[in-house]
């Protein structure tokens, strides 16, 4: 909690900066003196006002001889002075139990450069990092888990919440909150005159994180605490427009007899077992959320991939809400994409204001196979695949106009990646890199491969001049994508061209130093070796300046090979975002919603019924057919085998683990 709150007081303090900055030249003023800056000025722009003594920069520089603690105290004292929803959630006293060193070298550290310019959920991102270094497991063995960022995007992007009333009956730290006022905040518009946030948690230190979090971003919000199963301490506000939550998976410990007349049961209570708790409670939850929704409303709640085709008493109430029309979406998650455990997952969305046309339908995506690596462990989505799979949702909806929109805006910057490529710079160190080398040893590969990378660039430059713009129809999106394709060849022929050579000119300098040193040996005169050796060394030195010029020129063009999750060098970019345009189009080469085998399917109410009511994506999409990965490494294909290995392992325990427990009751 100590170094959470310093966190906070980061955070804070760069997002007041340039909140700042944006306020200043509009203040008004008279007389040459400009109006001082209030609270109130920040809270119009989702950020939170700090006195001078709570700015992290005073604190960074206390002078000798003045207590850290006690100023990080004052500070936080300042901003419960200011903003009374936090009075009393700040850690405060825990300050004065550090020592003074270790309290100012922390803040030194979290001073660092990085989280200066950081935006976004980093006071969220930094807890799910506690979580996964630090966490006890245990902590997480009764279904609670840190909702990832991508997860809670995607959540946001599919409800899209634009106003109105949004509830989290387990808020964690509060990112479903953040991430809806990011939404809005994208839209050019004040979260908080669009949007009202309530929220519930058990947990009274994360009850705190999340009252920070919020804070953090400037938003206002009711966050209670509460034990969702038993309380519903936002009654009086209901109903909502947007439920959004990721509520613990497969929970056996609720008391049957305590809710059994709650009027959030609607489609009645799950299987009870003979201890008279509820065998699962992923159904108490999704009741609860239905019964939360207003006319119009939409919910999006994480769940576990069990609960989709779950039996007994339960798939009597998923057939109850199946048969209302107001189940949405399922979206069906691989697993490794959460921090703590390897679980899948499915996301069920519920829209009960859409069209009449689609209530007998329910849309089944399957994202099992659409993901990024962020470690051997860990899954997410990465921005892009996240647009793709919401403009799934679009077309679902009627809005091939935003579909469209979304592969222009891919062909257009893979176009002006192509138009910004630019090879002079690589070409014109490698020639002074064979110059250079040339007399220490054979460079003709060297020289025949830089040859042939000036002829290929050229005819690189030509083609892509020649790309024109592509205009917003689906017709001349496909006609600008088809002529894209060659030319995305070319740049992969390119980047291995550009590899090729990187690796010969390191070759290069290998063997020269080894001629170099070896000719230096074979001197007898000491003298005369020690000229020898002062000019080998230049020589050396020189070929690995060349080297760095040469990397730097390629990182221009092929990437930084130490950054893997976001695509860098033009070259890759180019195939990156022309490689997003052929994922949209190859599936729905029309514009328009169709069934895809393997991603998604329309699923209407006979053909549920036909299956028992499941709402597993899977058991409806079928299976993709297998593509030839061009890029295919069979080192990470390995690692993901692994990955996927570890996953069922999990699911294989944690089946077993059920299976024991209603054999123990059986035979009770």
């Amino acid at each position: 909690m100590p170094v959470m709150g310093l966190i906070f007081l980061r955070h804070a303090h760069s997002r007041f900066l340039r909140v700042r900055d944006e306020i200043i030249p509009t203040l008004p003023s008279r007389g040459g003196k400009t109006r001082p800056l209030t609270k109130e000025d920040f809270s119009a722009r989702s950020s939170i006002f700090l006195r001078d003594e709570a700015q992290f920069d005073h604190l960074v520089g206390l002078p000798e001889g003045e207590s850290a603690a006690t100023a990080v105290i004052a500070a936080m004292q300042s901003i419960e002075e200011d903003y009374t929803t936090l009075k009393g959630l700040l850690p405060k006293q825990e300050y004065a139990e550090l020592d003074d060193d270790a309290l100012r070298q922390v803040l030194r550290i979290f001073n660092d450069p990085a989280l200066q310019k950081a935006d976004g959920d980093v006071f969220g991102r930094i807890y799910e990092y506690f979580l996964t270094q630090f966490a006890d497991q245990k902590a997480h063995d009764n279904g609670e888990f840190f909702t990832p960022v991508s997860i809670v995007e995607s959540i946001v992007n599919f409800i899209e919440p634009t106003r109105g009333k949004v509830i989290d009956p387990a808020c964690g730290s509060g990112g479903v909150f953040v991430q809806s006022a990011h939404f809005v905040e994208a839209m050019k518009a004040n979260p908080n005159e669009r949007l009202t946030f309530y929220g519930m948690e058990k947990n009274p230190t994360t009850l705190r994180l999340a009252k920070m979090n919020l804070a953090v971003h400037g938003l206002e919000g009711d966050i209670q605490k509460a034990i969702s199963y038993y309380e519903d301490p936002h009654k009086a506000h209901a109903p909502f427009d947007y439920v959004m939550a990721n509520p613990p998976f497969n929970v056996d410990e609720i008391d049957a007899e305590k809710i059994k007349d709650d009027k959030r049961l609607s489609f009645g209570l799950p299987g009870v077992n003979k201890g008279g708790k509820v065998s699962n409670g992923n159904y108490v939850w999704m009741s609860f959320f239905h019964s939360y929704l207003s006319d119009t409303g939409r919910a999006g709640i994480v769940m576990s991939s069990q609960a989709s085709s779950a039996g007994g008493q339960e798939a009597k109430v998923r057939e109850a809400m199946v048969r209302t029309g107001d189940m949405d979406i399922m979206l069906a998650i691989r697993g490794n994409f959460f921090y703590t455990r390897t679980v899948p997952c499915e996301i069920w969305f519920m829209d009960k204001g859409k069209r009449e046309h689609l209530r007998d339908k329910v849309l089944m995506l399957d994202a099992r196979q659409v993901f990024r690596k962020v470690t051997r462990k860990i899954c997410d989505f990465s921005p892009e695949q996240e647009k793709n799979l919401t403009s799934i949702v679009w077309l679902y909806r009627g809005q091939e106009d935003r579909f469209v929109g979304l592969v222009q805006d891919y062909l257009s910057t893979a176009r002006d990646e192509t138009q910004a490529t630019n090879f002079a710079d690589l070409l014109e160190v490698l020639g002074k890199a064979c110059t250079h080398f040339a007399g220490h040893g054979d460079v003709a590969e060297l020289k025949t491969g830089i040859e042939k990378l000036t002829a290929d660039a050229k005819a690189y430059g030509e083609a892509a001049a020649a790309l024109a713009q592509p205009d917003a129809s689906i017709g001349a999106l496909t006609a600008a994508w088809t002529a894209m394709q060659p030319l995305a060849d070319q740049a992969k022929t390119l980047i291995k061209e550009i590899e090729h050579l990187a690796k010969l000119a390191q070759k290069a300098q290998e063997a020269a130093t080894k001629t170099l040193l070896a000719d230096v040996g074979a001197i007898e005169s000491e003298d005369a070796q020690k000229k020898a050796l002062a000019s080998a060394r230049k020589v050396i030195s020189d070929g690995k300046k060349h080297l760095a010029e040469i990397a730097e020129a390629r990182v221009a063009l092929t990437g930084d090979p130490e950054i893997h999750l976001t695509p860098s060098g033009a070259l890759k970019r180019f195939r990156y975002f022309e490689g997003q345009a052929d994922w949209l189009l190859s599936r729905f080469p029309e514009g328009r919603l169709r069934d895809v085998e393997g991603l998604v399917k329309l699923v209407d109410q006979a053909e549920l019924a036909e299956n028992d009511y499941s709402l597993t994506p899977g058991r409806y999409v079928g299976v993709a057919p297998e593509e030839d990965d061009e890029d295919f490494d069979f080192e990470e294909a390995i690692k993901e085998i692994h990955d996927e290995l570890e996953t069922l392992n999990a699911e294989a325990a944690e089946l077993a683990e059920t299976i024991a427990k209603n054999f123990a009751e059986l035979i009770v």
